[in-house]
């Protein structure tokens, strides 16, 4: 399932007197500023439970009377709202500073961090069963709801965004160009392509999320946090082995650089002027709807490798569910998002209803993800992603992601006019990250 890739600046604002700290509780389940590392104590609730959980994911509804079907006594009601974006991130920090947040709410990967300095989410680490799912996921996955951190959990994870290497199988097969395994053959690639009018792909200015995998993928680390102080480096040397790479094919016009996600982007891929997308899972219906004529001539490979005969994978989007700082029932929560969210039951249904694809590793056997797809000329396509969620490296978001995003991509921008490079963009928007950390009184080295 696709998600969206920036976040609202009102949603991300953080009070400008908010320091880094986890959420404990009482055994009531009533969270409490604490230590970035206190576990709440999680104990269960006495007598019948009900919980409110809201989530954009279509057709949750059906599934959660699944579980309130079989029980009676934690009973939970759904709102299906606008994604995070569109208004219910914000909406959420109104809930929380006004103590009437959902027990439960969905909330994606990069923007977990600013809940967290807004001490809005509690740390659940310590219920039953939420730290033995940790073996469900990917590291890199399970980074994200820990911030790298022993003894935390603060969401669990929901749907995944692995990576992969969408291509026109056709194309490459008529040129006699063989599949890129590599980064560097995609470049030499990119070279051939162009010397036959088209493109390999595309670099949009605003797909900063993508670039974040790729510098995920070659183990590069934009943000860490030890003891409350966040580190920024968007310059590091992954960052910026992937910043030049990429900025050798914009200099040399050896892609495109049109918009994403545009009627002038569907184009360029539905008339084979863009051979090849390095995309998540949730690409291959952004294809097939915007290509519809290059029905059965896609394929989909791993993304291609720094090194041979690497397997490192990324992400591009994805949904965690978090259990709000107020919520009364922790660890009744915690059941029902463990059954939500690991269970091949919730999952076979998340599947079928909502197309979800599943984060935890269990997801992998659903028959719907091990079938062939017409589009993609009957290739199993998903159990390429499978493999590569198993390989997705580690990425800890910032909680300032808006604006670094923003001041990012606008380097980009200029970047592909020639005003300046990709790299100069990621080293402002490093700076401007930091001041605005500083600004908002979240500490930063």
């Amino acid at each position: 399932m696709k998600t969206t890739k920036f976040l609202s600046v009102a949603a991300l604002a953080v009070a400008a007197t908010v320091a880094l700290v986890g959420c404990s509780s009482s055994g009531s389940g009533s969270g409490s500023s604490g230590s970035s590392n206190a576990s709440a104590s999680c104990a269960p609730s006495k007598g019948k439970v009900n919980l409110t959980f809201t989530t954009w994911v279509p057709n949750m509804d059906k599934v959660v009377a699944i579980w309130n079907k079989a029980n009676p006594n934690i009973q939970v009601k759904v709102s299906i709202v606008a994604n995070g974006n569109s208004g219910t991130y914000q909406n959420f920090f109104n809930e929380l500073k006004a103590k009437q947040a959902p027990d439960i709410g969905q909330v994606e990967y990069d923007t977990l961090p600013a809940f967290r300095v807004q001490d809005g989410l509690q740390n659940i680490a310590s219920c039953a069963g939420v730290s033995a799912a940790k073996a469900d996921y990917s590291s890199g996955l399970w980074n994200q709801v820990t911030f790298g951190e022993s003894n935390s959990a603060y969401a669990i994870p929901q749907d995944s965004g692995p990576m992969a290497l969408y291509y026109r199988k056709d194309l490459f097969a008529k040129a006699g160009i063989p599949v890129p395994t590599t980064w560097d053959e995609y470049a030499a690639d990119a070279a051939k392509i162009k010397a036959m009018g088209g493109y390999i792909t595309d670099f949009a200015k605003g797909d900063v999320n993508q670039f974040a995998g790729f510098v995920s993928q070659a183990g590069g680390q934009w943000f860490s946090t030890k003891n409350g102080t966040w580190n920024v480096n968007l310059t590091d040397a992954a960052s910026t082995k992937v910043a030049n790479y990429w900025q050798q094919l914009i200099s040399s016009n050896e892609v495109n650089t049109l918009p994403s996600f545009t009627d002038q982007w569907n184009s360029a891929y539905n008339s084979g002027k863009d051979w090849t997308w390095v995309s998540a899972v949730w690409g291959a219906n952004t294809i097939s709807s915007g290509a519809p004529s290059t029905s059965g001539d896609w394929a989909v490979a791993p993304m291609p490798q720094w090194t041979a005969g690497d397997n490192a994978s990324a992400a591009w989007g994805g949904s965690s569910d978090v259990v709000f700082k107020d919520s009364k029932h922790p660890a009744e929560a915690a059941k029902f998002l463990l059954w939500l969210n690991t269970s091949k039951e919730a999952l076979s249904a998340l599947n079928s209803a909502a197309n979800l694809y599943p984060a935890a590793s269990t997801g992998a056997n659903l028959p719907a993800l091990s079938s062939g797809l017409p589009f993609y000329g009957n290739q199993k396509i998903y159990q390429e992603f499978a493999t590569a969620a198993k390989n997705i490296k580690p990425f800890t978001w910032g909680p300032t992601m808006t604006q670094t995003y923003s001041d990012v991509s606008d380097g980009f921008g200029s970047a592909e006019t020639g005003q300046g490079t990709l790299l100069d963009a990621l080293k402002t928007g490093q700076t401007k990250t930091i001041a605005a950390l500083k600004a908002q009184s979240i500490p930063v080295q």
